[in-house]
């Protein structure tokens, strides 16, 4: 006698459409009527776009206060060295978020991770507001802002992909949700900070009620996640190595810098650049443009790894040594259009380098251990969020075109030796830089 979801598959099969095509990844572990419902509910046409604005809301909260920094400056009297540490005490609160989350989410489920961390969200942007004059509430608002990023942009990325076709649109979908919340957050923040009241208030009223929206699409989405399947111990989870011996090399000296990339482009144009070079009026509404302009450009980027193949990470590395190099120039110019080309091949070579080694994440990956090494290249990804506060530091002690001519040689050097594997004829490239 047929189960429940072998009689649903077969009615869908009539109707000319596979299960796998209607709802993609329903976790293999499910059985019985647990998947059919797993099935029923995914299968909603709303839900995943409901799982999007979740991811949006969140996303578009992380940028708010970049803007703004600038405003926190005159007003608190903040060298250039505490604006970027502000900005940079993200990542300390998201790594080991990110670490956390996505196991946690493993065991309780999606929505027992996610709906708190959205609520924890609105709470960050409320705590910005309260914070306005106090610089360590701004440290801990900016904390508590990567804390919540770590834990929704991991799960949340899962959750789309669960609940979205299993043929690569959940990641799609995910990617632009983030990608759009990061470039129109700083972007609406920093007109609203030049020509609104309240420029340290309005922002973050206007983001938390994005997360209410967001919380709201949260509830309604279905669980994903079989609570009540066996659960292997923490022995058999960490008995098989992150990599092969033989891939080791590759880990540490191709995907560990291509993954410090993914940030450190951006978040210099971001975050080091604005207090470093001479804007124009207050430069508050350029550094708005300038992010959006820059996460932008990442976001348009990323989709052209389908035709750079393998050699994606040396086109990223090649652009970020391009845009730290124009970058110099406007620092030492004082030419701001000069930044603009800029920001477009920093954001550009982030986007790339972020889908260069997702990619060849998935490939050198044992099964058992792709998400765990999947969350050690974010761990690194975000380690580039020190490098504002470098340029920064670097920049007191001879002005800032020394700590970005250094970067550009590194970025540049990056790409030579990038370079050097995607040339090696298959399969030996494809081991290494294949995407």
């Amino acid at each position: 006698m047929a189960s429940p979801a072998e009689t649903l598959a077969a009615r869908r099969s009539a109707m000319g459409l596979s299960v796998s095509h209607v709802v993609g990844a329903v976790p293999a572990s499910v059985s019985g009527d647990r998947k059919e419902d797993v099935l029923t509910r995914t299968t909603a046409p709303p839900a995943w776009r409901r799982a999007v604005l979740v991811l949006f809301a969140v996303a578009a909260g992380t940028n708010v206060p970049t803007p703004l920094l600038l405003v926190y400056k005159v007003q608190l009297g903040l060298s250039a060295e505490t604006l970027t540490a502000l900005f940079g005490v993200y990542a300390a609160g998201l790594v080991p978020s990110l670490l956390v989350a996505g196991p946690l989410s493993d065991r309780i489920g999606r929505r027992g991770v996610v709906l708190p961390f959205v609520a924890m969200s609105a709470l960050a942007s409320l705590l910005f507001v309260v914070a306005a004059h106090s610089l360590p509430l701004l440290f801990l608002a900016r904390f508590l802002q990567g804390v919540v990023s770590g834990a929704v942009f991991s799960v949340g990325s899962a959750w789309i992909g669960e609940l979205s076709p299993g043929d690569g649109s959940g990641a799609r979908r995910a990617a632009a949700a983030m990608s759009a919340g990061f470039s129109l957050g700083p972007l609406i923040s920093g007109f609203l900070a030049e020509y609104a009241p309240l420029p340290t208030t309005l922002p973050y009223l206007l983001h938390i009620g994005v997360v209410v929206l967001g919380f709201a699409a949260a509830r309604r989405l279905p669980e994903t996640v079989p609570l009540d399947r066996p659960r292997p111990d923490r022995a058999e989870r960490t008995r098989e190595p992150l990599v092969r011996a033989s891939d080791r090399w590759t880990l540490c000296t191709v995907i560990a810098p291509v993954a410090v990339c993914v940030y450190a482009f951006p978040s210099v144009v971001i975050a080091a650049l604005p207090v470093l070079v001479r804007l124009p009026g207050d430069g508050v509404v350029v550094t708005g443009v300038l992010a959006g302009i820059t996460l932008g450009a990442s976001t348009l980027a990323a989709p052209l790894q389908r035709r750079l193949g393998r050699w994606t990470a040396v086109v990223a590395a090649t652009c970020g040594s391009a845009g730290y190099a124009l970058a110099l120039v406007a620092a030492r110019s004082g030419r701001v259009p000069v930044l603009l080309p800029g920001a477009v091949l920093l954001g550009a070579g982030g986007g790339l380098a972020l889908a260069a080694g997702l990619a060849l994440i998935a490939q050198i990956a044992l099964p058992a251990r792709r998400g765990a090494l999947t969350s050690v290249f974010y761990a690194c990804a975000y380690v580039g969020f020190a490098a504002p506060f470098a340029t920064a530091l670097a920049a007191r002690h001879g002005g800032p075109g020394r700590p970005l001519a250094v970067a550009s040689l590194l970025a540049g050097l990056l790409a030579l030796r990038l370079v050097s594997i995607a040339r090696r004829p298959a399969p030996v490239a494809a081991q290494a830089l294949a995407v």
